[in-house]
């Protein structure tokens, strides 16, 4: 029995022709429910007969009261968040898992970094800043009040898409406007590696343990002068070195993690912290410390970057100021990453799951929708020794 011309198929015809009840036919294209699979696959072939490809997806969200979809708020602009590895490693985890649940995906952009320039960051700093500090903790300067800072925008796609679960990748800072627009909307969330929020899972991995047996390895080579070069600390862009003031003022995790392993080990010589994880901010940083105006007998002998990307940049920098990696100075990363086009260097780095933890973000969510209350997640991390630590180089 075919499709006659004219008629449209329903999930009754599909019904009757199968022999079964339209309820049972409807469980059959759920994949959920009391049905043999003896059944199912007689009410499909039912349907692949008369030409019906399953029931109204508009009408089923509409019933179900969901909308299949999970927003996946990525923390930056996707033209920058597409450069970073790391960022591409991470999603490609988590949509893997939400595809075979069958749910779409709202990638939402960061905050817009231009709209957000007159903005500050949970430190009390705003825009861009390159070099010594502006402001202090508090927000007065001066002795004068400081001028309330404008609360960050959020995409509009925070504030009204339709989505089931919100994925914050990047995790949550005090304040953080992501997070208060989808508590508003009462959008449950999983958060990676970010401050604890109540009611909402948490997946993370074991970053500072990890910073620590870098900077470990660095210090059983023998070398003392060890300078850093971090990962962005708040809201705000800032490219300079960091005091003790700025030090206290972190917010963004991974940073404070990381910062907090190095000095589990050793107090650095120098801190630079960067606007962002790529390749340019971390060869600008290590030119800054390892520039020809340092003397030989104070430079650092060793960096540690927070990542592979800002690592990467420090090993072109090095090249390009005539300084061997390793003979003349060590540099190690985090992260793990691929980098054939650093060749011949192979950086030394702390390893992450990438895919596992997105991976596991998808999985947090998944528990969330069947109305389960999943539990923190953390992953363990790796040293894996390249070509870019060795000895401290003789005096």
């Amino acid at each position: 029995m075919g499709r006659s011309p004219g008629s449209r198929p329903t999930l009754a015809k599909v019904a009757e022709h199968a022999g079964v009840s339209v309820s049972t036919a409807s469980l059959a294209f759920s994949g959920a429910g009391p049905i043999t699979p003896e059944t199912r696959d007689r009410v499909l072939a039912a349907a692949a007969e008369l030409g019906y490809s399953g029931p109204n997806p508009l009408g089923r969200q509409l019933r179900s009261g969901r909308s299949g979809i999970v927003g996946v708020v990525i923390g930056d602009q996707p033209g920058r968040a597409f450069r970073d590895p790391v960022s591409v490693q991470v999603l490609d985890g988590l949509m893997q898992v939400l595809g075979e649940q069958g749910l779409g995906v709202l990638l939402v952009p960061g905050i817009d970094r231009d709209a957000c320039a007159p903005c500050a960051d949970p430190a009390g700093h705003s825009g861009a800043q390159t070099g010594g500090q502006t402001g202090g903790q508090g927000g007065e300067q001066g002795g004068e009040p400081a001028e309330r800072p404008r609360v960050a925008p959020v995409d509009p796609l925070v504030e009204s898409a339709a989505m089931d679960v919100a994925v914050l990748v990047w995790g949550v800072l005090t304040d953080d406007p992501n997070l208060a627009a989808l508590q508003r909307r009462g959008v449950p969330v999983v958060v990676g590696e970010g401050h604890e929020v109540q009611g909402s899972p948490l997946v993370r991995i074991e970053d500072r343990a990890g910073a620590a047996e870098a900077v470990r390895h660095l210090v059983d080579l023998g070398h003392t002068r060890i300078a850093e070069i971090t990962l962005p600390f708040g809201r705000g862009e800032r490219s300079g070195p960091v005091d003790a003031t700025r030090l206290g003022l972190v917010d963004r995790t991974p940073a404070r993690n990381r910062l907090a392993g190095v000095r589990d080990v050793v107090e650095p010589v120098l801190s630079w912290e960067t606007p962002a994880s790529l390749v340019e901010h971390g060869r600008d940083a290590a030119t800054e410390i390892l520039g020809q105006w340092v003397p030989a007998t104070e430079r650092p002998t060793a960096i540690f970057a927070h990542s592979d990307l800002l690592a990467a940049g420090a090993v072109i920098a090095a090249r390009e100021l005539g300084l061997r990696v390793p003979e003349d100075v060590s540099i190690a990363g985090f992260d793990g990453l691929d980098l054939p086009w650093l060749s011949p260097d192979v950086l030394t780095s702390v390893h992450q799951p990438l895919r596992e933890k997105g991976a596991e973000l998808g999985r947090a969510v998944v528990a969330l929708l069947a109305g389960e209350d999943p539990a923190e997640h953390v992953l363990p991390v790796r040293l894996v020794q390249g070509t870019t630590t060795g000895p401290v180089p003789e005096a």
